[in-house]
């Protein structure tokens, strides 16, 4: 794209950003983000787009997940390290269950910045500014927290460079190997309905992983893993900052390998969708109730003129009652454009409710039901639903209800330490996984 360069952004429409009252520091920031190394690889960003196009072809599968939005105080070795274990071990669950292989990309490394449905928020009967992530101000309940700060942009590039660091560490330290069922929490199987085909589930990957051991090789083979980072490309003058031209002239950004843009920012006519028209990486796109189809066409023709496989990532968040009524249509109409999208099912964002005590939570049932439906909905259309997106986190957290453990509304109070939105824990993520094996390889189970 001649016209495209990483700042031209600033020639469209803009929303979500932030009220920063020194613009002088915003560019003094940028600047020396500019001189700062790259976070990822240009070669890395390619492998998985290769990826992400062979689960479009349906001969892979997406994982994507993590935390709704980062904090840099959970930049700890436990934090990263519960993260990465419960993906890993959902990964190790959804190849047994789609009986393919597995890209695992977490929503780490960079997922500090939160769009927000109002500029304000009245906190004990205070009017204050929207906690907008990390990367923007502070979650703290006072003027002097919430006043959006250019210099948390170089915290975020510090912060994510711990992070991707020490994921990268782990796995090249043999973490992975924690694939291993004998060495996971499976407490909640014993308390589920479910607990005789999950133990089913179990035993095939404990003889699987066994085979692989025996005959030589299996083990370095799980142990040797592919992790990829991605965030929503929401603040652009940081993500202006780290986009980085390569020998052939392409633009990356380099500050993770995969982007979306989020369901508040994906207007092909604004800022953040003409940015992302210009990167070479792997872009994901939100839809949800509100997404009609000649809107998400003009989308699609935006980000994917060439209509490369393994560019484009449908991510659709509807909700349990609202998926069978628009993503038909979002279906066709990729179809009929000849886009080769990969379709993936985030069940989280439109299950969102309030409590009574104005507390955000969401039901685990209700997410299920919307990935069900989800795969009916595609198998009917003769599509294929190619990857699944969580907010989780690997904390024992009771921010979700329901699942195994019966977690009530009165739990909430227990740990609920969400920032923004309310995220599966470890073991409830685990669960879900093994849910999705069920319904997946329920046809193949032994009678």
């Amino acid at each position: 794209m001649t016209h495209w360069h990483p700042g031209s952004w600033r020639t469209y429409p803009l929303c979500q950003y932030p009220p920063y009252d020194d613009p002088m520091g915003v560019q003094r920031v940028t600047e020396n983000l500019r001189g700062y190394p790259p976070l990822v690889a240009p070669g890395e960003v390619e492998l998985l787009t290769e990826a992400l196009a062979e689960a479009a072809a349906g001969r892979r599968f997406l994982l994507q997940g993590g935390d709704c939005a980062e904090r840099f105080s959970d930049c700890t070795a436990a934090s990263i390290t519960a993260r990465l274990q419960v993906l890993l071990q959902m990964s190790l669950v959804l190849t047994y269950a789609t009986r393919k292989p597995v890209i695992r990309v977490g929503r780490m490394a960079g997922q500090y910045a939160k769009p927000r449905s109002a500029d304000t928020e009245t906190v004990n009967g205070q009017v204050l500014p929207a906690y907008r992530g990390d990367l923007v101000n502070d979650v703290g309940t006072d003027p002097v927290s919430r006043r959006p700060d250019p210099e948390r942009m170089r915290w975020g590039y510090h912060h994510a460079a711990v992070t991707l660091n020490y994921i990268r560490a782990l796995i090249e330290g043999g973490f992975a190997d924690l694939h291993h069922p004998e060495k996971w929490d499976l407490g909640f199987i014993e308390n589920s309905p479910h607990r005789e085909a999950y133990r089913r589930i179990v035993d095939a990957i404990t003889d699987a992983v066994t085979f692989m051991e025996t005959i030589g090789g299996g083990g370095e083979t799980l142990r040797r893993v592919s992790f990829y980072t991605s965030h929503e490309a929401l603040l652009l003058p940081y993500e202006e900052a780290l986009t980085r031209q390569d020998e052939s002239g392409r633009w990356f950004n380099l500050g993770a390998h995969f982007l979306w843009v989020g369901y508040r920012t994906a207007d092909p006519y604004g800022a953040h969708v003409h940015y992302l028209s210009g990167i070479a990486n792997p872009v994901g796109i939100k839809v949800g109730p509100d997404t009609r189809p000649d809107f998400f066409r003009k989308l699609l023709e935006k980000l994917n003129p060439s209509r490369l496989s393994g560019r484009l990532t449908v991510i659709s968040r509807y909700g349990a009652e609202s998926v069978g009524e628009g993503l038909p249509a979002l279906i066709e109409t990729a179809r009929a454009d000849g886009q080769p999208v990969l379709w993936c099912c985030d069940p989280m964002h439109g299950n969102t409710r309030t409590t009574a005590a104005g507390r955000k939570t969401r039901m685990l049932s209700d997410i299920f039901r919307e990935l069900e439906q989800t795969f009916e909905i595609h198998a009917a259309c003769g599509s294929v639903l190619g990857g699944v997106h969580f907010e989780l986190t690997g904390s024992a957290v009771t921010e979700c209800l329901g699942g195994s453990s019966g977690i009530t509304e009165q739990d909430l109070r227990t740990f609920y330490e969400t920032a923004c939105d309310p995220r599966l824990n470890a073991e409830q993520s685990l669960e879900m996984a093994f849910l999705i094996a069920r319904l997946l390889r329920q046809d193949h189970a032994p009678n």
